[in-house]
């Protein structure tokens, strides 16, 4: 699944193409995706102007002026921007279609992405309003972490993987950050000490700064905007490394299951 960093890289690339351009329409071809795709979107986006793509944790939102595009890659999807006479392929769903003669086109295989409409302050949006900080801004920092975790019996992994603490740090990155920090994904939240949460946040940011340096992670199916795979997953510390040496003190990575997902760890180098 597309997390920060892909996601990040995504937005980057298509602000770049979209910024100011004049929307000539839109092609459902597919509207079943995890969310419907409202019917009435080409009528509403036609002759609209781009004004900004932002992010807000794993979502993209489009500016619009009269309203919003909220777009979600889900588990397999990638927006590409393409000639407008480029012919769809069987996953691609929906298009929105450029004055300059390009479009935007989701592929989604799965289909758990979605394209919404909303008008109004995008942060109000129902699955915006709850969201914890932005792991890159300012307001994520020891102090929040550490107040945030005060009392918690759940796992750091799963506490830092959880939107309503802090937004963006999905598995791949979760596990990374934690052997950077030198903290056991299994150890209790609420143990961590006020200088081991400074320490995990400056991972953190530093983690998933470097991996929209390298464009991300492709382990199945991500690409950006130009169809090119990320690169992180060629600097992973413990991650999909289960039996193999850590590449810090040699100790063999070993591999949990936490909350229906793997965490990888070096039993040496993470107390």
């Amino acid at each position: 699944m597309p997390e920060l960093p892909e996601v990040e890289t995504t937005r980057r690339g298509l602000a770049a193409h979209l910024t100011g351009l004049t929307i000539k329409g839109a092609v459902i071809r597919n509207g079943s995706l995890r969310w419907p795709i409202p019917k009435s979107l080409p009528k509403l986006l036609r002759g609209q102007t781009i004004r900004s793509l932002k992010r807000r944790a794993k979502y993209l939102l489009m500016d619009c002026g009269r309203g919003t595009l909220i777009l979600h890659l889900g588990m397999s999807g990638s927006l590409r921007i393409l000639p407008a006479n480029t012919p769809p392929d069987k996953h691609d769903h929906f298009d929105l279609v450029l004055a300059n003669g390009t479009l935007m086109r989701l592929r989604d295989p799965r289909r758990f992405g979605a394209v919404l409409w909303h008008e109004g302050d995008p942060a109000a949006h129902p699955l915006l309003a709850s969201l914890g900080p932005e792991p890159l801004e300012k307001d994520f920092d020891a102090n929040y972490l550490y107040q945030a975790t005060r009392g918690r019996s759940v796992s750091i992994k799963q506490c830092i993987m959880d939107n309503h603490v802090v937004v963006g740090v999905g598995n791949i990155y979760a596990n990374e950050a934690l052997f950077r920090a030198g903290i056991r994904p299994q150890l209790a939240a609420g143990k961590l000490s006020r200088p081991r949460c400074a320490r995990l946040v400056e991972e953190i940011r530093a983690t998933l700064a470097e991996a929209i340096r390298l464009g991300g992670s492709t382990l199945r199916d991500f690409v950006n905007t130009s169809g090119e795979a990320g690169y992180f997953q060629q600097n992973y510390w413990v991650y999909g490394r289960a039996g193999e040496p850590c590449r810090r003190c040699g100790t063999p990575v070993r591999q949990i299951r936490q909350g229906q997902r793997s965490s990888f760890y070096c039993p040496a180098c993470q107390k």
